[in-house]
């Protein structure tokens, strides 16, 4: 495998329920873009590991295991030859996944790839301390209609997403991935996406986009992106169908429908005290 035919990596990061599907989608229309499920292969390798395992760059334990269930996931169990065998280091594993990822763009006639998950904002130090020349894409979206749409998946879908999450759950992962994103954004590398600009201009916002990947905007980012959806999803995924829809109005009704206005006033306030 030529890993020099990989002109790019791109990574797509976000607060949950801001638009990240829709960014990769559109992005993944692009006739030099690749693009997979979510693969949280990043919590597979850096979660559940002490102070020691920090400090020397191990791996967790189950690492080799929870791996090849992502690769399950996603589709690819084949590709678990590409992974270390006896990988002791979080840079071997990191280097494994790359290599899958490398592989499967260039399987695509592809040469860049986009990898989407949204917790991956939480590992960006880890990802440019092993992968280089790497890029970050973030999205951000309006608190009220995040913490709305992320109490409400969490409600309806409790055992895939970890369990419902109560108001100050929301607002505070809100909180905290904006600061983490805002922390960031100082970096060359890193560039920012709003949803709320996305939805009513899209194409000025992807060819912004496309100018900080190395492309050139087409129109077939717009067309097919509600094709591409349906691919970079998965059937236990139900809450990314609308994605798949036309684009509407980026203002959400559903902060107003599922919180009374105690509920509201509270929610806003907390919210104000974060500066984007």
């Amino acid at each position: 495998m030529n890993q020099e035919r990989i002109k790019k990596r791109i990574f797509v990061v976000g607060c949950p329920r801001s638009g990240t599907t829709l960014l990769q989608s559109m992005l993944a229309a692009h006739p030099q873009i690749a693009s997979l499920v979510e693969s949280h292969f990043c919590g597979a390798i850096f979660d559940n590991r002490g102070f020691y395992r920090k400090k020397f760059g191990l791996a967790s334990k189950l690492t080799r295991k929870k791996l090849n269930k992502c690769l399950e996931e996603i589709g690819f169990p084949e590709m678990k030859q590409h992974l270390p065998k006896f990988g002791l280091f979080a840079s071997q594993y990191v280097k494994g996944f790359v290599k899958i990822l490398d592989l499967y763009t260039q399987q695509q006639n592809q040469i860049i790839w986009l990898e989407k998950t949204p917790k991956h904002l939480h590992y960006i130090d880890d990802l440019e301390r092993y992968i280089k020349n790497i890029k970050f894409i973030h999205i951000i979206r309006n608190g009220a209609d995040v913490v709305a749409s992320l109490f409400d998946v969490t409600q309806q879908y409790p055992d895939i997403w970890g369990g419902a999450r109560d108001i100050d759950t929301c607002i505070q992962r809100w909180i905290e991935d904006i600061n983490l994103t805002k922390y960031h954004l100082s970096k060359f590398n890193h560039t920012l996406v709003e949803y709320e600009k996305l939805v009513e201009n899209p194409t000025e916002v992807l060819t912004e986009v496309c100018q900080f990947v190395g492309v050139e905007f087409t129109e077939k980012m717009l067309q097919d992106y509600q094709v591409v959806a349906k691919q970079v999803t998965l059937k236990n995924e139900p809450w990314k169908a609308s994605v798949g829809e036309k684009l509407n109005s980026s203002n959400s009704k559903k902060f107003q429908k599922l919180f009374n206005q105690e509920q509201q006033t509270y929610i806003l306030k907390r919210l104000s005290e974060v500066r984007i």
